[in-house]
């Protein structure tokens, strides 16, 4: 017999799309699936909410993963972070209103099945990246060559770790590996603090990223904070990912740069003293703009100029591989102020 636990969360999975839309209203449609930023309803596209079972029935309705930290749950995770609830009694009458079940008789409470998200801690991020080796002569290196990334200066928050632990999730094939080399990235705060960090898991031979569901994923306190490369100075460089970031290197290495990890984090990025005009290096795609439209909204209020730079493909990292340094820098150009271009541009 399922318990009462258990028997709420088919209830809720069966109209999934409700719950979704009620406790995650930030989100939207996709599809089979319900797309928003995080487990608090942070816009974006990182957690996803299945609203049907999928077809090969590996995946249920209603449970969600964040692909940037690999988080997981169901419905009852949803609505106890949603409403803050402490016990697991509390969650299930939250639930059975929304359902419109009648709520029993109180009774004893049970601490509440917290859910997993968030899971990693600055602490743990910390020993991690400790736990990790420079990248001079890795697979980290091998791994960024095969993306035509190979100037790597002002790049010591990426280290390199030869087993790290991977959590499979519903979409692995069963049997994946437990541990693969990767890329950790540190993510700091503007004091320079770890506060969590990124891993990027890797093909043994480093020719790719691992053939695993999702070979990226964060941990840690992300919001506001960022992976970085080069010192903070009056002119900087933001955007969602490390190797967006470092193609854009490969073209202007002295510019420092900001990585946010995800649109809605590159939206929350906190501005370094003395920033004084910051050029945001979107992706092409619905999330980019509203990172950039938000991005542009705080600099504004701060006295920073915001300047879009805007590839001609899916990333700048597809417009290195695609196009190479040269032409790359011909798209850089007319997009950088001139005083820019003249300081910083180092090709073409």
């Amino acid at each position: 017999m399922q318990s009462p636990a258990s028997q709420i969360a088919c209830r809720l999975a069966d109209n999934a799309e409700g719950v979704c839309r009620h406790y995650l209203s930030k989100g939207h449609k996709e599809g089979r699936y319900w797309l928003v930023g995080d487990v608090h309803n942070t816009p974006g596209r990182s957690l996803y909410v299945r609203l049907a079972a999928s077809p090969d029935g590996r995946g249920a309705a209603g449970k969600w993963t964040d692909a940037q930290n690999g988080d997981h749950g169901d419905l009852l995770d949803i609505i106890a972070v949603a409403r803050g609830c402490r016990t697991m009694r509390e969650t299930l009458d939250e639930a059975r209103r929304f359902l419109s079940l009648p709520i029993p008789a109180p009774s004893e409470d049970r601490p509440v099945r917290r859910t997993k998200a968030p899971t990693g801690t600055p602490e743990a991020a910390r020993r991690l990246n400790a736990a990790a080796k420079p990248i001079e002569g890795s697979l980290v290196r091998t791994y960024l060559a095969s993306r035509h990334i190979t100037n790597l200066t002002g790049s010591e928050a990426l280290r390199f770790h030869r087993h790290c632990w991977y959590r499979a999730s519903d979409e692995d094939a069963p049997g994946v590996r437990p541990a693969w080399p990767a890329m950790i990235a540190a993510v700091t705060d503007l004091d320079g603090s770890i506060t969590g960090i990124h891993r990027t898991w890797l093909a043994l031979d480093g020719s790719g990223k691992a053939p695993v569901a999702y070979p990226r994923r964060a941990m840690g306190h992300l919001l506001g904070n960022g992976v970085r490369f080069g010192q903070s100075g009056a002119v900087m460089m933001a955007g969602e990912g490390i190797e967006t970031m470092l193609s854009l290197r490969q073209i202007i290495p002295a510019m420092p740069g900001i990585a946010g990890l995800s649109a809605a984090h590159l939206a929350a990025i906190r501005f370094p003293a003395g920033l004084k005009r910051l050029y945001v290096a979107r992706d092409d795609d619905p999330a980019g703009a509203g990172a950039l439209t938000t991005l542009t909204e705080r600099a504004i209020q701060a006295g920073i100029a915001v300047v879009p730079l805007e590839p001609r493909l899916g990333d700048f990292n597809d417009d290195l591989v695609a196009f190479g340094k040269e032409r790359l820098a011909a798209i850089l150009r007319v997009q950088l102020q001139p005083s820019d271009a003249g300081h910083f541009l180092k090709h073409g």
